[in-house]
């Protein structure tokens, strides 16, 4: 079964625990997920059935939106709820000084992923060499901050929205923005509402050729995608460098066009 939908993870439970569940549930063998959310974390998952496993890849899944609350005068080592060292009381925030460093952050970050991450290194994820307590050294990344806004302000919580790039910490830039008062602060709820155009509706079924980070070329004899044929350049309608999908009543297939040849990436895959 060849299936595209957005799914909604709950908290305290891991993203492959969820996809477990979704198996179980809908009794299919092969499945995947984009964009692994801690189990911290809430939030839209999108989820493959079949041959769409392999289009994750193909997917505009960017800018994501997340809502976050961060928790101030809190050190964790973890940036989330767990792992805390201390709680310290801390004063009320002008709320003027909050929207200062809210805007100070538009735009490019330059930020060190925390120890409690995904990241690989040495062949594991760092946060196998936290749980450890192990320090380990990560280079720094870039992510973009398109937009944030302030929804709501009950001391020490602080609740916003954020529109960030993929490959966003939102950890990091909760750190970046304590840093900026002067004080500790760390998440106490995080929740993914949007990846790209993909938001949570009840699971219902999408149409994948509309959410494919590609353009549409078409083949003058589209039978061919039947079989696998070899296609050449001039069959094509355009015909220049880069990534396309090609489709017929029953299937669609990627090809990628370079040096004036046509390869195929994906072949016959067929429509849900």
């Amino acid at each position: 079964m060849n299936r595209l939908f957005v799914a909604y993870k709950k908290v305290e439970m891991s993203s492959n625990a969820f996809l477990s569940s979704l198996k179980k549930r809908y009794k299919v063998k092969k499945a995947g997920y984009s964009g692994t959310l801690d189990p911290f974390a809430q939030g839209v998952l999108i989820i493959a059935f079949g041959q769409f496993t392999k289009l994750f890849r193909f997917l505009k899944k960017s800018p994501k939106i997340y809502r976050a609350t961060f928790w101030f005068g809190v050190h964790s080592l973890s940036f989330d709820n767990k792992n805390i060292q201390s709680v310290v009381k801390l004063p009320i925030f002008d709320l003027d000084k909050l929207e200062k460093i809210k805007e100070e952050l538009l735009g490019e970050i330059t930020f060190t992923p925390p120890q409690f991450s995904a990241k690989r290194i040495q062949g594991k994820r760092a946060y196998e060499f936290a749980k450890k307590g192990e320090i380990i050294s990560l280079k720094k990344c870039k992510m973009q901050i398109f937009y944030c806004k302030i929804l709501h302000y009950m001391h020490p919580f602080l609740s916003l929205e954020l529109c960030v790039s993929e490959g966003a910490y939102i950890r990091s830039y909760c750190e970046i923005f304590a840093q900026k008062l002067g004080i500790d602060a760390t998440l106490s709820a995080l929740e993914r509402v949007q990846e790209g155009n993909f938001s949570y509706e009840d699971e219902k079924d999408l149409n994948v050729l509309e959410y494919l980070d590609l353009k549409e070329n078409f083949l003058k004899d589209v039978s061919k995608l039947e079989n696998g044929d070899k296609i050449e350049l001039e069959e094509l309608e355009f015909q220049e460098e880069g990534s396309y999908y090609i489709q017929n009543k029953n299937f669609f297939c990627i090809i990628d066009i370079k040096d004036n040849k046509v390869k195929y990436i994906l072949n016959k895959v067929k429509k849900c």
